[in-house]
């Protein structure tokens, strides 16, 4: 009796053991270590941060980001065929033990403030600047331009597919595609969500717009799982994509920190406006002289008739 207790408990110890310790692929995230399957959950440490990340759901854009970082920087970023460097946006940031952004970003000593999507929404400053809290970006306007081709996609199956995408592939919560619309060449897709509507949980649309930018440009995030998007038994192919950020509260950028392409057009346009009044003014100018002249000469032409 003792050797089948003895042979019982063994064989428990190792099914502990096993569903306690056993390695796993994290395979919404690639970019982790030392992955260890917990109570049939994987759970893996974030790259650069050692952040812990539950990879039954998305990793935050956070850690995501700070991952990348770290990648790029040991050279053990994996990078797609014909892959070439696109650093705009990238930055090493600073992420709570949550996995969210802290509200002021540092590089060196130049700081800046950032929303809850992690995106740049003051001047840069000293490290004197001061973040009183994390601004929440409400809406999310993902713009796609597909390549070209002789017919339009249909409307209704390019909405279709993209509210099945994103439900699936990214577990957003339907609600929160507020709007997916078709205008040859361009796909836009709007996300909103607010503060008091995402559930305890739920993904936040600021992850799901970073999941799916890396899936459309060819640098999925997923663990061998990249995004084919085929409309009609047709692929489908992006040339551009372009996000764009909208918070509950509005960003605070000078004059100082338009570009200088910006400033260049602003420039062109106000030297052609006053180039426009100067010609409107000399035109007149003339013109009055020329009336005036006019006039004049109908006088000694009435003189000389009546003398």
């Amino acid at each position: 009796m003792k050797p089948l207790c003895g042979a019982a408990l063994l064989l428990l110890l190792c099914a502990a053991s096993y569903a306690l310790g056993s390695p796993c692929i994290c395979e919404k995230n690639k970019r982790v270590t030392n992955c260890t399957l917990v109570g049939g959950v994987c759970w893996c440490d974030s790259l650069g941060s050692r952040v812990s990340v539950n990879c039954g759901t998305l990793t935050s854009k956070c850690l995501l980001m700070k991952a990348e970082m770290t990648g790029s920087k040991s050279g053990r970023r994996e990078k797609p065929k014909d892959a070439f460097e696109d650093t705009d946006g990238l930055y090493d940031p600073e992420c709570e033990n949550t996995g969210v952004f802290k509200a002021k970003q540092c590089n060196g000593t130049t700081c800046w403030c950032v929303n809850t999507a992690g995106v740049r929404r003051t001047d840069k400053h000293n490290a004197d600047l001061k973040c009183s809290r994390l601004v929440r970006t409400t809406w999310i306007i993902i713009e796609m331009k597909h390549a070209e081709r002789n017919t339009p996609l249909n409307a209704d199956s390019v909405e279709k597919l993209f509210r099945k995408t994103i439900t699936n592939r990214y577990m957003l919560d339907g609600r929160y595609i507020s709007g997916v619309l078709y205008e040859k060449p361009y796909i836009t897709i709007d996300l909103k969500q607010n503060v008091s509507d995402k559930s305890s949980g739920g993904v936040d649309i600021a992850d799901v717009a970073y999941y799916f930018e890396k899936d459309v440009k060819g640098d999925s995030i997923f663990h061998n799982n990249n995004l084919n998007v085929s409309i009609d038994n047709e692929d489908l192919r992006f040339e551009k994509t372009v996000v764009y950020y909208v918070d509950e509260i509005a960003p605070e950028f000078s004059m100082k920190s338009l570009t200088p392409g910006l400033i260049a057009v602003i420039v062109v346009v106000v030297i052609a406006i006053v180039a426009g009044i100067v010609v409107l003014v000399f035109t007149r100018r003339r013109k009055g002289k020329y009336v005036k002249a006019e006039v004049k000469e109908m006088n000694e032409m009435h003189r000389a008739l009546n003398a």
